[in-house]
């Protein structure tokens, strides 16, 4: 195989292997409280994708994308938004496994290097206000 064919075909293994893990959100100052399901499509009630659902709903007090809520706001210590959140979201799968923190604040050690963290990250003010929208672009 040549460099092109072997990398496209580990890029492909990475892109099955990512997707096959249901990756879920964590938040709190224990990490203890459920935020959803990051990569779980738009018709699961778990979902972040879901703005019908506690954890896609702009205005659920369990939604990232809520901006006056704990874990959505841009001055809450426990929002993934807030440059200076000491206890932002944990992302991991569903057999425990640790993925980092989802947060803007550079300065936190063991922030995720998933490209999903780094999009969400870049682009949560625009997706805020199409959710559903930002699904489409990311997954289909």
């Amino acid at each position: 195989m040549d460099f092109k064919k072997t990398f496209l075909f580990f890029s492909f293994l990475a892109y099955c292997t990512f997707q096959a893990q249901t990756l879920n959100l964590y938040g709190g100052a224990d990490q203890d409280q459920y935020l959803g399901c990051l990569n779980c499509d738009t018709f699961d009630k778990n979902s972040i994708w879901n703005k019908y659902s506690d954890y896609g709903n702009v205005y659920s007090s369990k939604s990232i994308w809520n901006t006056y809520g704990n874990y959505g706001s841009s001055y809450s210590t426990y929002s993934p938004w807030s440059s200076y959140a000491s206890y932002p979201p944990v992302i991991v799968d569903q057999d425990g496994n640790f993925f980092g923190f989802l947060t803007l604040n550079t300065y936190k050690s063991e922030r995720s290097e998933l490209e999903l963290a780094h999009i969400l990250c870049k682009y949560h003010e625009d997706i805020k206000t199409d959710i559903n929208g930002w699904y489409e672009k990311l997954f289909r």
